[in-house]
């Protein structure tokens, strides 16, 4: 080794000494209980070229060894895991990372301004707190669209496997169930994913990781706004039987105030209205494809305002195109004659120009009428007819229509019914008393 410990001090100056690496979940394991070899200045960092202290461990059963590949420093410079090298908030490629944050720090490539930049920006990790890395990262701003779709949340442990066993490919492995490497087929080697570089993805330039997830993101659904700004309800579907207005009201509160809630037991649904617009914006952006209550994940889509569908029409405005007749069926009736327009039931202020009936079939005699009166059909009065009105003889067959007894023996003469005759009642006279 051409810089060892011993003799010149100057060299070692800016070498790295560290107590614990800076690592993402997934890199760690799921073991909670770890042990890590700690060798300083065990290898070169394979960005700034510079010894650090390297780590080594198993992240956990049936996985392999893993180990830190660059400095914290690059690693502060990035934010990135020291192993994996992707972003420790989000876990994504450093290029995706860039690109949806709009961040273009260009770190130098060549050796000479690679060491001064490395050194200015450990001079200000030093200076600061250490809690937000350096440059334009620790300026930015809140995440972005395609941050929230494509972040992981939680640990992808399956990238710490074992790598394939090469003697098992060629049919030469002999070890069988104690091979420590994984009897799997390999990929394509015309995978762009086989062909992957350290630096590259540091750098944040031709990663087919990142060029993968960001294909995956421009095929992705999207919900776009409708053109009416007086719309600000959401239709949400897929609520199940558990999940009522108290859950949704307190997810959807958060986004701006709620002007109703309108749960559809039957479909499963239900209908939030904000009171504006920008509210049912935000909470579309945040919930949509991201909604999970109760184990399942909701349908977020537009609805049609309620307050608008009972709208009326304009003044002036062209109403709905009527339908074309059906063939077959009869026409619209003609309205009434105006002779009996406001008189349906022949009343007392009636005009006196009636019309006159139709007469009689032809082979039949005519009808006398006096004069002065009105023949009006037979069967069109259900009680006495009005003054000045004959009715005409019954058909054949057909009793005559008398009226009642009260208008043949007058209006101020009692009326009496064989069911109150005296006699018929149980009454018993004087006479037959004492008899």
């Amino acid at each position: 080794m051409a810089a060892s410990k011993g003799a010149n001090t100057y060299n070692r100056q800016n070498w790295e000494e560290s107590d614990f690496p800076i690592l993402c979940q997934t890199c760690l394991g799921d073991n909670p209980y770890i042990r890590m070899m700690k060798e300083k200045y065990g290898k070169e960092c394979k960005i700034c070229a510079r010894p650090f202290t390297v780590f080594r461990w198993c992240p956990g059963a049936r996985m392999r060894f893993k180990k830190t590949e660059v400095c914290q420093t690059c690693s502060k410079i990035k934010n990135v895991c020291q192993t994996c090298l992707l972003d420790l908030e989000y876990g994504l490629p450093v290029q995706v990372r860039d690109a949806a944050l709009k961040i273009q720090d260009n770190m130098p490539k060549s050796d000479v301004n690679k060491e001064y930049y490395t050194q200015n920006m450990e001079n200000e990790i030093a200076n600061g707190d250490g809690t937000v890395a350096p440059g334009q990262l620790g300026k930015a701003q809140t995440p972005s669209d395609m941050l929230l779709k494509l972040a992981r949340t939680t640990p992808y442990y399956k990238r710490n496997r074992p790598h394939i066993c090469s003697f098992w490919v060629k049919g030469e492995c002999k070890r069988g169930e104690e091979c420590p490497y994984r009897h799997d087929k390999p990929t394509d080697p015309d995978d762009p994913l086989a062909d992957q570089n350290i630096k590259d993805r540091f750098y944040g330039m031709n990663d087919p990781v990142a060029d993968k997830l960001m294909n995956r993101y421009t095929n992705m659904p999207k919900l776009d706004a409708p053109e009416d700004k007086a719309i600000t309800t959401l239709y949400v579907g897929n609520l199940g039987d558990k999940i009522g207005e108290t859950e949704l009201r307190d997810h959807f509160y958060q986004f701006g105030e709620i002007r109703s809630i309108n749960i559809a037991s039957k479909q499963q649904c239900a209908f939030v209205q904000f009171t504006t617009r920008q509210a049912a914006e935000n909470a579309t952006e945040k919930s949509f494809n991201k909604l999970i209550m109760g184990g399942r994940r909701l349908n977020i889509k537009w609805g049609k305002s309620q307050a608008q569908m009972g709208v009326t029409k304009k003044d002036g405005e062209e109403s709905e195109k009527a339908l074309e007749p059906v063939p077959g069926l009869p026409g619209a009736l003609p309205p009434p004659p105006e002779e009996i327009a406001n008189n349906f039931f022949n009343l007392n202020n009636a005009p006196n120009h009636l019309p006159m009936p139709p007469g009689p079939p032809r082979g039949m005699p005519p009808r006398l009428i006096h004069p002065g009166t009105h023949m009006m059909p037979f069967g069109m009065f259900r009680g006495p007819p009005p003054p000045g009105v004959r009715l005409p003889p019954p058909p054949p067959g057909m009793m005559p229509m008398r009226p009642p007894p009260r208008l043949m023996m007058g209006a101020n003469m009692p009326v009496h019914y064989p069911s109150q005759d005296p006699t018929r009642m149980g009454a018993i006279t004087t006479s037959s008393s004492k008899s």
